[in-house]
């Protein structure tokens, strides 16, 4: 594990790390300055959910690296578990 992502799990009790988990969708949409990017992962059921300013390749098939902490979010009156992103690496 990475200094930088030891130093974040320390000063964050709600951040988790996860290592080599294989991409198996990855979109991509626009929103406003924002490109929201969405990632299902091999063996997980929710999706993981991060912005940022330009698109990326395709992460479909890639191996990462991602520290994120979980959140819930309401769309259309249902509660739904997500997982934002804070940071991926290409592992």
């Amino acid at each position: 594990m990475n200094k930088t992502v030891k130093k974040m799990l320390a000063a964050h009790e709600h951040l988790l790390h996860m290592e080599d988990a294989i991409v198996t969708s990855h979109t991509q949409r626009e929103s406003g300055e924002w490109v929201q990017h969405t990632l299902m992962l091999q063996g997980y059921d929710v999706p993981f959910k991060f912005r940022r300013v330009k698109k990326y390749k395709s992460l479909q098939g890639q191996r990462v690296n991602l520290v994120y902490y979980p959140e819930t979010t309401s769309v259309a009156g249902i509660e739904l578990e997500i997982m934002q992103v804070v940071r991926i690496k290409r592992a």
